[in-house]
């Protein structure tokens, strides 16, 4: 399989929360008036970690040198090869002061909230796998 062209991060903080968009409800994007995670595609040659970057940089003035590849999800995109790279990061910060340029609101929520939210099926789905993982480690602590 090829290198997916869309990117996404999966951004936890220290009390377990999760750092996510409310994407803009207009015609023709993905996912419209969902609740998502960060991200974007691919620009000409630029690898899947130089995208995400650019992409948290330009949309919500994060910088996080420490995301990690997670998980590759299936999602229906427009212009990509259908499929997103999820990275993995942590960060602290207060939402609400990032200087969001796409979409309409960031905020961290905890996992028990994520079931009442209109969720991009995809984020939904990469949220529950980081929890199924999340609940395995810990079984495996004890």
């Amino acid at each position: 399989m090829r290198e997916p062209n869309g990117t996404a991060a999966l951004i936890v903080n220290s009390a377990g929360e999760y750092l996510l968009h409310l994407r803009d409800n207009i015609e023709g994007i993905c996912d419209p008036g969902t609740w998502s995670l960060l991200g974007g595609g691919r620009e000409g040659e630029e690898t899947a970690e130089a995208a995400i970057a650019r992409e948290l940089k330009e949309e919500a003035g994060l910088v996080l040198p420490e995301l990690k590849r997670y998980t590759v999800v299936s999602a229906h995109v427009p212009a990509t090869s259908d499929h997103i790279t999820v990275f993995l990061g942590h960060w602290d910060g207060a939402a609400e002061a990032l200087p969001l340029t796409e979409g309409v609101l960031l905020r961290w929520f905890p996992a028990a909230m994520i079931p009442r939210l209109v969720m991009c099926p995809w984020a939904n789905a990469v949220i529950e796998q980081h929890q199924r993982d999340l609940a395995a480690l810990n079984a495996r602590r004890s």
